[in-house]
């Protein structure tokens, strides 16, 4: 998929993440692999490392909404402006949109502008979980994926 910006002054705040040492870019991808673990998202031989303000990642991924679940998952975090995607995918699949939160965004108005009915919600809200843990808590500068639906 290559290279998705985030906007690196959003996300959420890993503690110590990106230190100044010599061995930041390796204590701050071991961070984020930590982090990543949390979602259990199916993945094989992932691999992380930090270049600059970019994760990238590598593995295979059991299908395409994993794949850009890891991505969203590593790179809605403060001190990320992009991911560079490596991943491979067992099962080919349609690629979801994204979209980036501005301030006064609701899950509701996303859905009504990408499927014209804010009663669509739940699909976006179920499309990024499990880092959405609440349809109301989201915001500005995050990314979410907007999968196709028929």
């Amino acid at each position: 998929m290559g290279l998705i910006s985030f906007i690196k002054e959003a996300g959420v705040k890993l503690t110590g993440f990106g230190g100044s040492d010599k061995d930041a870019p390796e204590k701050s991808a071991e961070q984020l692999r930590k982090n990543l673990e949390k979602y259990n998202l199916n993945v094989e031989d992932t691999n992380i490392t930090i270049n600059g303000d970019t994760a990238v990642v590598s593995g295979k991924a059991a299908n395409q909404e994993t794949k850009e679940k890891v991505v969203l998952a590593l790179g809605n975090i403060k001190g990320i402006a992009g991911v560079d995607d490596q991943l491979m995918v067992e099962k080919e699949e349609p690629s979801a949109q994204y979209h980036t939160v501005e301030s006064g965004d609701t899950l509701g108005a996303i859905a009504k502008k990408c499927y014209g009915s804010a009663g669509k919600y739940p699909v976006i809200f179920e499309a990024n979980k499990p880092m959405l843990s609440d349809p109301n808590k989201i915001y500005p500068g995050q990314k979410l994926r907007i999968p196709p639906i028929d």
